[in-house]
């Protein structure tokens, strides 16, 4: 068989998550970073692409949401292969050893919030220093594109974030698990790509993915301020996203396949 099944992914996911626990602050600070700049850089593929077929949204808005669905997951597959971290996938993964009583529950909430805070910094860098600042965003269709993917995020009630968020997560986190399926990058690739392509075409919210698109419209220029980013988005996606993966994923399948072991 090609594949692991699905318990054994399920352990590696698990295990996945001991061994960042035994990393370095620094080592596993790095990890985020890395993490942060290749989710970002997916997001800065789908603006490119989808952002410039504005002739093709006019007339199929579907083919432009699934252009940017099928692009995306680029970023999660780099962090896959390349052994980077992202905190929306920790969410699932650390989950696993906390119920196996492995890992306390205090010490993955801190890796949780180390990776939060430094995917933020990785973004960042590609979202000022590698897009606005080097001027991929001040032209049309890119710079329309995202100042209205920006607003759109940022304008939306609180609840309808949060639930977006959940689903976000709960795809990201399969893709991730079932990333852990394949024997080889092919099969790892396609593994991640097909949940987190769905969630992308269906305009789920997912918290670091969104620490580039809405910064990025930031320094570009759009009529958005930092507070709207951090309370009316950022806060809801995040917390949609800890509940997806968390209990979606991390317990669902610890449940399934890890329990009776």
């Amino acid at each position: 068989m090609n594949y692991f099944t699905a318990a054994e992914a399920a352990n590696l996911f698990r295990v996945s998550a001991l061994d960042k626990s035994k990393k370095s602050f620094t080592k596993f600070a790095l990890m985020a970073i890395l993490g942060g700049a290749f989710i970002a850089l997916g997001g800065l593929l789908t603006v490119m692409v989808a952002g410039g077929m504005p002739g093709v949204a006019l007339d199929n808005p579907g083919i432009v949401k699934f252009v940017a669905g099928a692009l995306f997951p680029v970023g999660l597959i780099m962090v896959s292969i390349t052994g980077a971290d992202l905190f929306t996938s920790d969410c699932a993964s650390f989950t696993f050893p906390v119920l196996h009583k492995e890992i306390d529950f205090g010490k993955a909430a801190l890796f949780l919030l180390i990776s939060y805070l430094f995917n933020f910094v990785g973004a960042q860098f590609i979202a000022y220093v590698l897009s606005a600042n080097v001027g991929m965003l001040d032209a049309d269709p890119w710079r329309t594109y995202l100042f209205e993917l920006s607003n759109v995020k940022v304008n939306q009630d609180f609840m309808t974030v949060f639930w977006k968020g959940v689903g976000a997560n709960w795809l990201v986190c399969l893709g991730m698990y079932m990333g852990y399926a394949g024997k080889d990058i092919i099969g790892r690739a396609v593994g991640i790509w097909i949940p987190v392509m769905l969630f992308v075409t269906f305009g789920y919210e997912h918290s670091i993915a969104n620490m580039f698109f809405i910064p990025a419209a930031i320094y570009a220029g759009a009529d958005i301020t930092w507070g709207a980013f951090l309370i009316d988005n950022l806060l809801p996606a995040t917390l949609g996203n800890l509940v997806g993966g968390v209990l979606l994923v991390g317990c669902v399948y610890w449940y399934l396949f890890l329990k009776e072991k």
